[in-house]
């Protein structure tokens, strides 16, 4: 079966194309011409004949979310499409609606006119499009949406028009809150730091949390469930951490101690704003800033448990463990 990927060469993207290729489907990955291609060279198919026995089917496709003639093209003869492209990081709000939005109902209005053979169309949302905890209980997808940044109100409106068509197209849209794991550059930074043995600290924060592997099957688990169709669900490991639960679980992998650097939140702003100035697209900036005024970012997998027959396998001990040790083969740390 024919299925189509984009964001195929980020983070999740890429673990996600991995583990279609393993289950024997034919994947088509949507790049860009600047598209990093690192983390699924290896799985292309080959170009030549070879003695070898045949790999799973990836291929290369080129197109833009926001080259609707691209899309069109893409989602020809697919039976299942993954939309995980998106901006997770700007220095303009604007790129975040630019990108997250219009790219979105791009591929949607491709999949209206040409997706003929469509069984299912997944859309990784987030956490971010709900919005924070208000009372200290984990939201569900009953919650009423109250995003607090640009990146999850561009979220929110992106999944308002994929739910907009579930009556057209069978739809899913899966929502995890931070994902961790080998390749992941966001998490990097904290094991940066607490290696250098330093960790800023603006006050107790809680997180949901969910390795990249238990996240890629739970879209899988969602891909081919009929009562799956036109739903959104939560994806976790189902547990709550604090800041200080993860900071010091990544020190004692990496067996360094460390000094928390207090830092108030009334200077987070200006210090987001020099970040942006020497790093354009990196993990601090303004946007971010406006959701870790926020200490309460948990969500409840429940749903996807009953409906879909989720069951998060990596614990935090094992997941840290794991990307530590793929952060250190690959010179990461």
């Amino acid at each position: 079966m024919k299925v189509l990927v984009t964001g195929a060469t980020g983070f999740i993207g890429s673990h996600l194309v991995e583990a279609l290729a393993g289950r024997g489907y034919s994947v088509r990955c949507l790049v860009r011409s600047s598209s990093d291609l690192r983390w699924i060279e290896a799985l292309l198919s080959p170009s030549k004949p070879s003695s070898l026995p045949a790999a799973p089917s990836v291929e290369l496709f080129n197109g833009d979310c926001l080259d609707v003639d691209s899309l069109r093209k893409a989602v020809e003869g697919c039976e299942y499409v993954f939309h995980l492209a998106g901006l997770t990081k700007a220095v303009e709000d604007g790129e975040f609606f630019e990108v997250n939005v219009k790219g979105t109902e791009n591929i949607v209005n491709a999949l209206m006119e040409r997706g003929s053979r469509l069984k299912r169309f997944v859309f990784l949302s987030s956490l971010a499009a709900v919005g924070p905890s208000v009372n200290g209980t984990p939201v569900t997808e009953s919650t009423e949406p109250h995003p607090v940044s640009s990146y999850g109100k561009s979220k929110l409106e992106a999944e308002n028009i994929v739910y907009g068509v579930k009556e057209k197209i069978p739809v899913t849209i899966i929502r995890p809150p931070a994902v961790y794991g080998p390749r992941d550059r966001d998490f990097h930074i904290l094991f940066k730091m607490i290696k250098r043995g330093i960790l800023p600290y603006w006050g107790k924060m809680s997180y949901s949390l969910v390795y990249v592997d238990d996240l890629i099957n739970g879209i899988l688990f969602s891909m081919t469930k009929e009562s799956a169709e036109g739903k959104i669900y939560f994806i976790s490991d189902s547990n709550v951490y604090t800041n200080d639960d993860i900071a010091v679980e990544i020190a004692r992998i990496l067996d360094r101690p460390f000094t928390r650097l207090r830092v108030p939140k009334a200077v987070m702003p200006l210090f987001a704003r020099i970040s942006e100035l020497f790093r354009k697209g990196g993990i601090i900036n303004r946007d971010k800033i406006r959701e870790l005024h926020h200490s309460c970012w948990i969500c409840d997998s429940t749903l996807a448990s009953k409906e879909l027959g989720y069951k998060s396998t990596v614990t935090l001990k094992e997941g840290i463990k794991w990307t530590a040790d793929w952060y250190r083969i690959n010179r990461w740390l």
